[in-house]
């Protein structure tokens, strides 16, 4: 198991890694930094007796502690420091969105100790019976934070909500639609239509959306349980990989961002990289107004250290219920949108 100390010097060295020189750098463009990531289980350690978190507590199957956590935060927080040096961002997200957290107490105080940045949450309790839900965050010195809702998957078994959220950066309003399917756990066929009555969902929130403006720039983010040529995202949800059909077809296509895209998938399953963790785009994301995505702004965030010794999959918190006490199973989304001057 890595220790402490080995976190202490990742984090001295994450600057050495992503370092650039300060002179003769051109004026930073405007742009809106936004992260998806599945940070596998962020838990705390006491018994919820409205939850199925027993395995997440000392004396659970886990043996999941205090201390255990604050390792876990650390990982986090330095994960976000990596992007803010790293020379294509040169900040922390604007907007930080997670998977599988259990409670708004335990996602503000990960994001809470981060040296210069104070995150504001969003933060909306699910009914799923492990109690996990999807926080999120923005920088309110960046972003004005409009209306939010979230909204429940009509099915037997309680799941996550989806989380609608609106915002303005420079003026130019945008959504975040924020996602996190029911897994493929058991059969993936059996499980199926789980996915598509999520995705159903999340189609319903775009309609009502571009229904009054075809043109709004529009962000779905999450971890969907599906690949991007599944039923769910192609038939349901509208996604695709051509840019032109999806500005063509503005108030049914959205763009995968994945489109084209030449790195490793976010989750490695059965020796395989998937790309379960997605970003979609409306139409309006694809135009010169607004808020936009160039060519380069997508982007699945990997350096050494969120892999695992092996640097074929991500370093996991825990493998096959074994502690390596490593970030995350999945490997963390980022989107840099430009914002139209």
């Amino acid at each position: 198991m890595r220790t402490l100390l080995c976190y202490i010097f990742l984090l001295f060295s994450t600057a050495a890694l992503f370092s650039h020189p300060s002179a003769g750098n051109p004026k930073s463009e405007k742009s809106v930094l936004l992260l998806w990531w599945n940070v596998e289980n962020l838990f705390d350690p006491q018994n919820d007796p409205l939850t199925d978190d027993d395995d997440f507590t000392p004396e659970g199957k886990l043996q999941w502690t205090e201390k255990k956590l604050d390792l876990k935060k650390m990982r986090i927080r330095h994960l976000l420091t990596a992007v803010e040096a790293h020379p294509d961002y040169r900040k922390y997200p604007d907007l930080v969105a997670f998977a599988e957290v259990e409670n708004r107490n335990v996602f503000e105080e990960t994001l809470s100790q981060i040296q210069g940045i104070r995150y504001k949450s969003i933060y909306f309790e699910s009914s799923d019976p492990r109690g996990i839900d999807i926080g999120l965050s923005y920088n309110p010195q960046t972003l004005r934070p409009e209306k939010a809702k979230a909204y429940s998957v009509p099915l037997g078994r309680p799941t996550r909500k989806i989380i609608v959220a609106g915002f303005s950066a420079e003026g130019h309003p945008f959504h975040v639609i924020l996602n996190h399917w029911p897994s493929r756990s058991f059969d993936t066929g059996w499980t199926e239509p789980k996915r598509l009555a999520a995705a159903r969902v999340t189609r319903h929130i775009l309609d009502s959306l571009l229904v009054g403006n075809a043109k709004a720039d529009l962000i779905v983010m999450g971890d969907f349980n599906d690949e991007p040529d599944n039923k769910s995202l192609t038939q349901v949800l509208g996604s695709s990989f051509d840019a032109a059909k999806v500005k063509a077809n503005s108030s049914t296509l959205l763009y995968n961002c994945w489109s084209g895209y030449e790195g490793i998938g976010s989750y490695f399953y059965n020796n395989h990289w998937q790309q379960i963790d997605q970003i979609l785009l409306s139409a309006g994301m694809l135009d010169n107004r607004g808020i936009l995505a160039p060519d380069n702004a997508f982007r699945c965030f990997a350096f050494s250290r969120l892999l695992d010794d092996s640097g074929k999959k991500p370093y996991a918190t825990y493998e096959k219920r074994s502690y390596k006490g490593g970030y995350s199973d999945h490997l963390p989304l980022i989107l840099k949108a430009r914002i139209a001057k």
